[in-house]
């Protein structure tokens, strides 16, 4: 078969777990890709300027990023695990709701703030559940978690789309998922933007069209709205609400309970390890962790060099995402903004794409070959796009390559770094952090160098970090290697230290044989 019966039994004994962390990444998805295409709006709406709705965003990332830090340490009960997530899904949709309400830019900038946080809680507590649930197995199943990001992403512009003004004060420009769209013209100081903003003051002045853009939020909230309400369903089924206990559980198919009895087997020898290493938890708690004394340097290293490329690849991702567009409308290429705007969707559907892609193919192949893939892919890629810099088509064809290579990394140096570790440690929390804030700082320093450089800087700066991500990864192969030694050689010392002890008892016991033989 395609797929493995095991893998096919794990997944039917552990479907309603793994739907509903699904579920709540796509949540995190629509939440994450909104705000391009409503930008406009939204500047006019809380009578703002570019420079002060840039905070906006600034608060969802800086937000996002403490989320995802802290997020570990809900992992301790499963109760715990689920009541962060049904708060966090249930404020996203809260979040949508009040959005229209929000006139001012600092009121918008604390809503967003608050919607950071909730995803960034979900970003970690679901990689953490499905790495628990599934350990060495949870590769196919982290690819899936990670297409419902690129799947909510693609349905909030579409939602959005038919709300946004194209006169008037919303001054729509058919961008549709451009992440940070504000940066585009504030950053490049062109003449362009000075012609967007005139054009944004005067139109709003004149009144000409009233946005409607609330209908698009609303309509969200409503979508998002099922999303906690699985996960309350998931506690309920698993006995977690006191005032609500359900029925008596299902019996187990024979399958499961041969997997059941396996899992039993080996249950106390992973608490055991995780109750040694620290398990998984927050940045803080595994800092605080006197467990991790005494630990060898490529323990620490392989956190480090893992968090280090996915800083690097994720930062190239909110990058791109952000800066195409303004790649794209200026000199060589010189596009038309509608047709410049079709790359970031482009890319998102990439991104998707490559996802649902990477599902097989993380089951047919080990993480470490598809990511050396996925890096190599993308620095050819972004050197033929710095080769063919005059080409408007190769540049369609090099952002979706460049989306299909980026889109598994994450989740593929998730499982490979947890398979490495054997499931100790802090991996999860410290990629999720370092992934957010790569994707943070990226952004505004490759908006800083096109601003003072010029456009052609923004695929020469993809190009360099991409290979310093490239040799960061093959410093962490060594590492792995390093540590592999390490357990090994403890792995030696121990039966070493175990064979005198046996020869001893094995010794003491023929004496006493003998003396039996001869008082009989």
């Amino acid at each position: 078969m395609f797929v493995d019966e095991r893998i096919v039994t794990l997944f039917k004994r552990n479907a309603h777990h793994t739907l509903t962390y699904w579920s709540v990444f796509f949540s995190f998805g629509l939440c994450i890709a909104f705000l391009g295409p409503t930008i406009l709006d939204l500047q006019c709406q809380t009578n703002s300027t570019l420079s002060q709705i840039t905070w906006v965003f600034f608060a969802q990332q800086f937000c996002l990023l403490i989320g995802s830090s802290v997020g570990g340490v809900f992992k301790r009960t499963l109760f715990s695990a689920l009541a962060a997530l049904f708060v966090s899904a249930l404020i996203i949709s809260v979040i949508f709701a009040i959005i229209p309400a929000c006139n001012n830019v600092l009121v918008l900038a604390i809503a967003m703030a608050v919607s950071g946080l909730a995803m960034g809680i979900i970003d970690t507590i679901a990689n953490i559940q499905l790495v628990t649930i599934y350990q060495k197995d949870s590769a196919v199943f982290l690819q899936a978690l990670h297409f419902f990001i690129g799947f909510g992403a693609l349905v909030s512009p579409l939602i959005a789309d038919p709300f946004l003004s194209e006169t008037g004060c919303g001054n729509h420009t058919g961008n549709e998922t451009e992440i940070i769209h504000h940066f585009r013209n504030m950053l490049r100081n062109s003449p362009i933007a000075e012609h967007n903003i005139t054009q944004s003051h005067s139109s709003h002045e004149g009144g000409e069209e009233e946005s409607s853009v609330h209908y698009a939020f609303w309509i969200m909230a409503l979508i998002n709205l099922p999303v906690p309400i699985a996960v309350l369903f998931l506690m309920y089924r698993e006995q977690l609400i006191p005032c609500c206990p359900s029925g008596t559980p299902r019996l187990l198919d024979k399958d499961e309970l041969a997997m059941e009895h396996q899992q039993g087997a080996e249950g106390p020898d992973v608490e055991q390890r995780e109750q040694e290493a620290g398990g998984h938890g927050s940045i803080f708690s595994c800092c605080q962790n006197d467990n991790l004394r005494g630990l060898p340097v490529s323990f620490f290293m392989i956190h480090i060099l893992g968090g280090l490329v996915l800083f690097m690849t994720d930062g190239i991702v909110g990058a791109y995402a952000g800066f195409v567009y303004t790649y794209a409308v200026a000199s060589p290429i010189s596009l038309p903004h509608k047709t410049a705007g079709y790359l970031a969707s482009i890319f998102w559907a990439a991104i998707t794409a490559g996802r649902l892609l990477s599902i097989p193919l993380s089951y047919r192949f080990q993480p470490v070959r598809l990511l050396m893939v996925n890096l190599a892919g993308a620095i050819v890629t972004v050197l033929m796009l710095l080769i063919f810099y005059t080409s408007s088509i190769f540049l369609f064809v090099g952002t979706c390559l460049c989306g299909l290579f980026l889109s598994s990394i994450f989740p593929c140096m998730l499982a490979y770094t947890e398979d490495i570790l054997d499931y100790q440690g802090c991996a999860t929390s410290v990629l999720v952090t370092s992934a957010g804030m790569g994707e943070m700082v990226m952004q505004v320093l490759v908006g800083s160098i096109i601003q003072s450089k010029g456009s052609y800087s923004f695929l020469l700066c993809g190009m360099i970090v991409a290979c310093i991500g490239f040799i960061v990864f093959i410093g962490l192969l060594l590492f792995h290697r390093m540590h592999r030694n390490y357990l090994t050689g403890t792995s030696k010392k121990s039966a070493m230290v175990e064979e005198p002890a046996a020869e001893q008892q094995n010794g003491s016991a023929v004496p006493e044989q003998k003396e039996d033989k001869e008082i009989s």
